[in-house]
């Protein structure tokens, strides 16, 4: 197998997963686990939203959470930005990245922002104003580009414009979201040939979700093709709150421990990482969906029972 020697995985279970959560983590609590994962040896995390508390209460505390993360780790802190007022203020609390995001489809990006896919790319043209302003890079987030619940299949030419657009505003990381798990190694490895062809200068990086058991089938199928930057959620957590039918991103220690069992460097420390995962279960008061945190890596071993 032709595969990288090393690999970027970002951290987004802080923002994308508990944006799910319906009672409030407290926010101590909240800087708790995302200093754990920075000391895992994560480099980059989505760790807050900077959206209205009416959209979403559970992202109310994001300034304090900004200002409460120990940075000395060498640790960029993103944060995701719906508008120019969130810009604004994420540049106020101190963010190290910005990141925008829409829809690939008019459906989902309506039901999730209220917007057209226009008046979004519209809107961004402020945001990456305040970011320069404030010379904070800016990244952008494409959801739903591998299928979408309500128009089903989307084709990469309708990505590839969104894409271009937003190189445009000389935004040239773009992560591409599986947000209801439905791709497959095909769509996933047409769409991305697509866009990488028509677009030498773009910094694609990938999320996927777990909906339909292939998750780690897709990054796979990616690494082979030469992919090296993936988005995950430790312990699994996550979904998307206006998406029918969305379960959790893929889980964030069993991509590692793959990436690893195939000799890929990640510069994560696993079983750290499976502590923090466990703790948050605890945090949580349930069950979460990742393996490898409840099974262990296969180097472990058990005492044998006593008859």
């Amino acid at each position: 197998m032709k595969l990288p020697s090393a690999v970027t995985v970002i951290e987004v279970g802080p923002r994308d997963g508990f944006q799910m959560e319906k009672a409030f983590i407290p926010t101590e609590t909240k800087i708790e686990l995302i200093n754990s994962l920075s000391r895992c040896g994560f480099t980059r995390m989505e760790v807050t939203s900077f959206i209205s508390p009416k959209a979403i209460p559970q992202m109310r505390d994001a300034a304090e959470v900004v200002a409460g993360i120990n940075r000395t780790s060498g640790l960029r802190v993103a944060a995701l930005v719906p508008n120019q007022k969130g810009a604004e203020n994420a540049a106020a609390a101190g963010v190290d990245e910005m990141v925008m995001f829409l829809s690939a489809s008019e459906s989902h990006n309506r039901s999730n922002l209220n917007r057209t896919i226009a008046e979004s790319l519209s809107g961004f043209e402020s945001i990456v104003r305040v970011a320069r302003g404030a010379k904070i890079p800016v990244a952008a987030g494409i959801a739903v580009a591998f299928g979408c619940p309500f128009e089903g299949e989307v084709p990469p030419e309708r990505v590839a414009d969104i894409v271009g657009r937003l190189l445009d505003l000389e935004v040239r990381s773009i992560t591409l979201g599986d947000t209801t798990g439905m791709a497959t190694p095909p769509i996933v490895l047409s769409t991305c040939d697509f866009l990488l062809s028509k677009y030498s200068e773009l910094k694609l990086s990938l999320h996927f979700h777990n909906t339909r058991g292939i998750g780690l089938v897709n990054v796979f199928a990616a690494l082979q093709h030469g992919l090296t930057t993936f988005e995950s959620s430790v312990g699994g957590l996550g979904g998307c709150p206006f998406a029918p039918g969305a379960t959790g991103n893929v889980c964030t220690e069993d991509m590692v421990y793959m990436f690893h069992e195939l000799g890929i460097h990640t510069g994560i420390d696993l079983d750290e990482l499976i502590k923090v995962a466990q703790r948050l279960e605890i945090v949580l008061g349930r069950t979460l969906p990742g393996q490898v945190m409840k099974s262990g890596t296969r180097n472990c071993r058990h005492p044998l029972p006593i008859p």
